[in-house]
């Protein structure tokens, strides 16, 4: 079932779709902590200067400007470097979550995405911190149009949602008619039984690889993107548990606290068919690098994912 993809950056899409948004949806306000070109939100604020709020290296103080925002009845959309928006800003989210404010959170960059600067600059607990907060909702689309219909479905959703999206390239897989749905999972291809790999939205490249190496070795199976991760599609988990022998879960993220435990927490105390595996970083600290090659390294890869289908 190999196929020839296109590539692009999914955050590269941001700054578009939140200008269309915009024009129609007058409540709609970005902020950003001083990287606004990294995240491509500097277009919005050539486009509406009065609406784009550039707030400096101080990200615990952009959070609860956003939650002010968001309190006299604005849409905030705080974009930054998912480490910056999300790991920098754990206190103030929670006071948003617990004052249930419409404030809206995009982490580009998510996982080691930002390789070259260092494990300071990665973000690979960012699902972990965020769907542990009452009232959060947590997204992770995977390419381009993913991400665009997840913005669209973020606005509408009343209440606090932080969304991560890759910096890496990802294969286009959608088209531009795409639809988002949160709470829904979305089964990409069902060849089969045999096993399923499942992905959150930036770990799209290598998923979809590695099942299309596995397809390549006679191995007929399932693959799916949990791009809502909190609520999590509990239906569609479970099915996958009763229907296959093997689950790989795939992240650019730690498995502690990710997509892996996500899941794991979601089958707890029932009997299921399917053996649960885990790719994805472990509990340490990657190092500087490329993302590609940090991902080779720690073994978010297509050898990892075909060892673990076995």
């Amino acid at each position: 079932m190999k196929q020839n993809y296109s590539y692009s950056v999914p955050k590269d899409v941001i700054g578009h779709r939140l200008i269309e948004l915009a024009k129609d949806n007058h409540k709609i306000v970005v902020l950003s902590s001083d990287v606004s070109v990294s995240t491509n939100v500097e277009m919005f604020h050539k486009e509406f200067p009065e609406r784009f709020f550039e707030l400096g290296i101080a990200e615990q103080s952009t959070m609860s400007v956003a939650g002010g925002f968001a309190s006299e009845g604005f849409i905030p959309v705080y974009v930054a470097l998912a480490i910056f928006s999300n790991g920098m800003t754990w206190a103030q989210t929670r006071q948003v979550c617990n004052a249930n404010l419409n404030v809206k959170i995009i982490g580009t960059h998510a996982g080691v995405d930002d390789g070259q600067d260092g494990s300071g600059h990665h973000a690979t607990e960012d699902i972990a911190i965020s769907r542990v907060l009452p009232g959060m909702t947590v997204l992770s689309p995977s390419d381009e149009y993913e991400v665009a219909a997840a913005i669209d479905a973020m606005i509408q959703y009343d209440g606090p949602v932080y969304m991560r999206v890759a910096r890496d390239e990802q294969p286009v897989i959608h088209s531009k008619i795409c639809t988002f749905t949160i709470g829904k999972a979305e089964v990409l291809e069902d060849m089969g039984n045999e096993f399923a790999i499942v992905f959150e939205g930036t770990a799209l490249r290598q998923a979809l690889e590695g099942f299309e190496y596995a397809c390549s070795m006679g191995k007929k199976g399932k693959l799916v993107s949990v791009r809502s991760i909190k609520p999590i599609d509990k239906e569609c988990i479970l099915y996958l548990a009763d229907s296959v022998n093997t689950i790989v879960v795939v992240e650019n993220h730690s498995v502690l606290g990710g997509l892996y435990s996500t899941i794991c927490e979601c089958l707890a105390g029932q009997k299921n068919r399917a053996v649960i595996k885990s790719v994805g970083f472990h509990d340490e600290f990657a190092e500087s690098g490329s993302p590609k090659d940090i991902k080779e390294k720690y073994g978010l890869n297509i050898e990892q994912i075909a060892k673990m289908l076995g």
